[in-house]
């Protein structure tokens, strides 16, 4: 028996605003280990051993830096690791479900390795490597960003051919994955960013009709107003804020809004006020919040027509991949200032 490093994320104490890289710390442990890594969980646990490939940074991870108990998933533990989706391999196994050199996807530590209980082990799904598929996609593309953007155009948006469809922070990993599939359903697409690089991408590479730098736009309901004469079907929000309420202002009759995130507001428990959610009435909206979880039933089938588009060449995913474990925390900090380019992903170990 021996010991290896095992390099964590501790979560320092909760926040109420924009995440910090000072809320989180880079630690160093020690876990037991046999002869080349093969940690042996104890008999008759049913745990598993994983060594982390890859973490997914997601602004729903804000959310968890709260003290707050009432939501769809609990806050992290202080001075604890952080947790959150990742790609593994197996490393070792006493679960009859999984044998090393599986690689699966799910919720894992921000860490080098990760032992899993049985009643975690739920979280978890047994991935393929393919050569045509990057392993790290299943973080985004055919992970739980892909399927909120899936589940959210298609399930809470219910899209008809020819609609005029509008995307906030549309680079990103969500966005940029609606805007390709409301292309795919004949919709006309406009989509926002932070930055003239990431417009240019979404108009050049991402084939969004139209994309606009909103940091260079003084007045938002003016710009919706160029760029939707005929106003806005489809709002697929990602922001909040004062871009929400610009658009509520200028959606079409019996318009929807998907509500998927709110990462503009600087405090989640002093959120910005709205002025134009009159327009829900005479305009008949409908405005819903939705988690891709309220559709797994649906899961299968994005899998499958997802991975078909992305095979034929009919979508494209970008990524932005940072090399390292240390990196981890100013990687999700970065999130909250638009630094990522596409999803953002860390590599903590190469396959």
């Amino acid at each position: 028996m021996g010991v290896v490093e095992n390099r964590q994320v501790i979560f320092r104490d909760y926040i109420e605003t924009i995440p910090k890289e000072t809320d989180m710390v880079l630690k160093v442990s020690q876990i037991e280990i046999e002869i080349e890594i093969e940690v042996n969980p104890p008999k008759g646990s049913g745990q598993i051993l994983l060594r982390n490939l890859y973490l997914s940074c997601d602004p729903y991870m804000r959310g968890r830096m709260r003290n707050f108990h009432a939501s769809y998933i609990p806050p992290f533990v202080p001075g604890q690791p952080l947790t959150g989706y990742g790609v593994s391999q197996v490393v070792n196994s006493d679960s009859p479900d999984f044998k090393p050199g599986d690689y699966v996807t799910g919720i894992t530590g921000w860490e080098q390795y990760s032992l899993v209980r049985p009643t975690q082990q739920q979280h978890l799904r047994k991935i393929r490597p393919d050569d045509d598929i990057p392993l790290s996609f299943h973080l985004g593309l055919l992970g739980m960003p892909g399927f909120t953007a899936y589940a959210g155009f298609f399930e809470v948006c219910i899209p008809k051919k020819g609609e005029y469809v509008f995307i906030s922070a549309a680079s990103g990993a969500v966005g940029q994955l609606v805007g390709q599939l409301a292309k795919l359903h004949g919709c006309y697409v406009v989509g926002s960013a932070g930055t003239t690089q990431k417009v240019d991408l979404l108009k050049n590479k991402l084939g969004f009709n139209e994309a606009f730098n909103y940091k260079h736009e003084p007045n938002l309901d003016a710009t919706l107003k160029r760029y939707f004469p005929q106003g806005i079907d489809i709002y697929f929000d990602n922001v909040g804020g004062d871009m929400l309420d610009a658009a509520l202002g200028n959606m079409r009759v019996f318009g929807r809004v998907a509500a998927c995130g709110m990462v503009s507001l600087h405090s989640l428990s002093d959120p910005q006020k709205l002025h134009n959610l009159y327009n829900l009435i005479p305009k008949r909206i409908k405005i819903q919040g939705f988690l891709q979880s309220d559709y797994l039933e649906s899961f299968p089938r994005f899998l499958e027509h997802v991975t078909s588009y992305y095979r034929q060449g009919k979508i494209v995913y970008i990524e932005d991949m940072n090399e390292g474990l240390e990196i981890a925390p100013s990687a999700l900090v970065g999130l909250f200032s638009g630094k990522n380019v596409g999803k953002q992903v860390i590599r903590v170990a190469h396959q």
